[in-house]
């Protein structure tokens, strides 16, 4: 993979959690002294700056999109925050201690409602990237196991008006998820969890990530544009992030969405991502005709785990 020679530098300075990544991502170096630096300064330090004293931000677990506990903390773990980092750690006990939907999932109006496999597995990211036990992601994970569909992906419809095909959205989350589980070292279920892991990626993988497996059709122009942070929606960006990292690096179903990379790969080596989803947010991210970093990082980390240049 050929770099531009200033984008490295450009990523290094704009922020911490860039700067880290980088020395993760694309040079194989976890430099703790870069990763202390994202809760010190930057976009890390920010959000930490917005948690309440209660360990929650916003109004509370799933309000408001997009400043409540459960996408901030989603945020924090994908800008690679230490997970030893106290406070969000913190934060974390608070969301998976609460009280439990009856299937033991969460759901985003608390226990009285039904659980989400979408915030489930999104919990399965941020929990198991800050070191919760395995004791208190168990109901999480069983919940999310439990929605599996017979075309290898999830739904998170399947808990509330009911789905007969899964949704590119939530299989998305619940492969970031269960590859965050195993990672973690997390032994429950964790052979059913690769497996699951592996009909989700292919899930995705027989709809080349964003066409439809019946006519090959785009599903929505939306999924072809990038964007940054992406909270539970998918994109191709995301999903080339997430196949890639759960391992599938080589398989010819991905070079749609590796084409839409390079065409969306500027002159000067960086990538602008597409208008933020509406809502409230902590901090600002760079609009639509700006190079983004996040998004440039994402995009030169998956071109790197793939040999494309």
């Amino acid at each position: 993979m050929t770099t531009h020679p200033d984008v490295l530098g450009w990523l290094r300075a704009v922020d911490p959690s860039t700067a880290y990544l980088v020395a993760r991502d694309l040079e194989n170096r976890d430099d703790p002294v870069l990763r202390a630096g994202i809760a010190d300064s930057g976009v890390g330090a920010a959000l930490l700056a917005a948690r309440r004293p209660d360990g929650h931000w916003g109004s509370g677990f799933y309000g408001p999109n997009w400043t409540s506990t459960h996408y901030t903390l989603l945020e924090l773990a994908w800008l690679g925050l230490d997970p030893r980092e106290p406070r969000a750690a913190s934060s974390v006990r608070v969301v998976l201690d609460s009280p439990r939907c009856d299937d033991g999932g969460l759901g985003a109006g608390g226990p009285a409602s039904r659980s989400d496999v979408c915030i489930n597995g999104m919990a399965l990211t941020y929990g198991s990237h800050f070191g919760a036990e395995t004791s208190v992601l168990v109901g999480v994970l069983d919940m999310v196991l439990t929605e599996r569909m017979a075309d290898g992906g999830v739904n998170c419809r399947s808990t509330r008006s009911g789905a007969t095909h899964s949704s590119v959205h939530t299989t998305t989350s619940v492969i970031e998820g269960f590859t965050a589980y195993l990672a973690a070292g997390h032994e429950h279920r964790a052979a059913e969890v690769a497996e699951a892991r592996s009909a989700a990626v292919e899930f995705l993988l027989v709809h080349r990530l964003f066409r439809s497996h019946r006519t090959g059709e785009v599903i929505r122009p939306e999924f072809t544009r990038l964007h940054h942070p992406a909270r539970w929606r998918f994109d191709v960006l995301r999903g080339l992030d997430a196949v890639t990292h759960a391992g599938v690096v080589e398989d010819d179903r991905l070079s749609d969405g590796l084409d839409v990379l390079r065409r969306r790969r500027r002159a000067d080596g960086r990538w602008c991502g597409a208008r933020g989803y509406p809502g409230q947010t902590h901090v600002g991210y760079p609009g639509p005709r700006e190079p983004n970093p996040w998004i440039t990082l994402a995009a030169l980390r998956i071109l790197r785990r793939t040999g494309v240049d």
